[in-house]
C-alpha cells in the first residue's frame, strides 16, 4: 500500500512532515507541478509555468494591486518583505528572499505564483484572472486567503496520476482525502474520494463519502477503518 502525501506546499515545506511520517514514497507538491523523491530530493516531474506567461501573470496581478510570491528552485521570492509574505513563510516555516521589482528579476519558469490577501478580495481578484487567463492557466484557492497560479497542465489529480504510472497502482485502486477547493481535480482522479465535513462546498460535491471534520481526526478515523478490515 503506497501512502501518498499531495499538497500545494513547495517541497523544501512538506519534506518535514513526510520524514517524521516515515513516508519514502514520492510526494506530489505546488499543486502537482512537482513530485519529488523524499529520501534524495530528486524532482521526478516539474512542470513550470513558461515564463513569458509568468510575466505576464505577475504583471496582471501586480496592476490589480496584490502581492506576489514566486517560486524558482524550491525558494520563495517577494518584491519585498511585507504582513502577507512574513505570516506565510511562518505558516509554511521558511525563508522569504526579497528581490524588488519581479519582472526585472525574472529569468527563468517558476514553479507557480501565489497572491497571499484578503479572501473576499481574492474571489474577485479569482473571477477577473479566469476570465483573462481562460485555459492559460490552472487557477484555485489552496486556503481561503491564498490564490494559486500554474501551469494549465498542473492539478493535484495530474500529480497523482503521473506518480501512479512510476509507482504502478490505478485509479480504482486510489482513495484521495481533501478539504480545500484545490482538491477538486485529486478526488475526481481517485476511485473513491473522500472529503472531510468541513471541507469546500465544491469538494463536497464531488466526494463519495464525507468522514468527520479534521477536528475529529476523520482521516484517521477513516485509515484507521480501512486497516482494521484487512484480513
Amino acid at each position: 500500500m503506497h501512502v501518498v502525501l499531495v499538497t500545494g506546499r513547495m517541497f523544501r515545506s512538506v519534506l518535514p512532515y513526510a520524514r517524521e511520517a516515515g513516508i519514502h514514497d514520492p510526494l506530489v507538491c505546488y499543486q502537482g507541478a512537482v513530485v519529488a523523491d523524499p529520501d534524495t530530493g530528486e524532482f521526478l516531474r516539474h512542470v513550470p509555468i513558461p515564463l513569458e506567461l509568468a510575466r505576464e501573470t505577475i504583471a496582471a496581478v501586480e496592476a490589480e494591486g496584490f502581492p506576489l510570491n514566486v517560486y524558482v528552485d524550491d525558494e520563495l521570492y517577494v518584491v519585498r518583505e511585507t504582513a502577507e509574505s512574513e505570516a506565510y513563510a511562518r505558516f509554511q516555516k521558511l525563508a522569504v528572499h526579497p528581490v524588488g521589482d519581479l519582472l526585472a528579476w525574472l529569468d527563468k519558469p517558476p514553479t507557480k505564483l501565489v497572491s497571499v490577501g484578503d479572501p473576499l478580495e481574492l474571489d474577485d481578484l479569482e473571477v477577473r484572472m479566469k476570465e483573462r487567463f481562460d485555459g492559460r492557466l490552472y487557477i484555485s484557492k489552496s486556503l481561503p486567503h491564498f490564490l494559486e497560479f500554474a501551469h494549465p497542465d498542473v492539478t493535484k489529480g495530474s500529480g497523482l496520476e503521473f506518480l501512479a504510472g512510476l509507482l504502478g497502482f490505478t485509479r480504482a485502486e486510489t482513495v484521495a482525502f481533501g478539504d480545500g477547493e484545490n482538491d477538486v481535480e485529486l478526488l475526481e482522479w481517485a476511485g473513491y474520494a473522500v472529503a472531510v465535513a468541513n471541507a469546500h462546498p465544491k469538494v463536497l460535491a464531488v466526494a463519495d463519502y464525507v468522514c468527520p471534520s479534521v477536528e475529529e481526526e476523520g482521516v484517521a478515523q477513516v485509515i484507521e477503518a480501512y486497516l482494521d478490515s484487512r484480513p
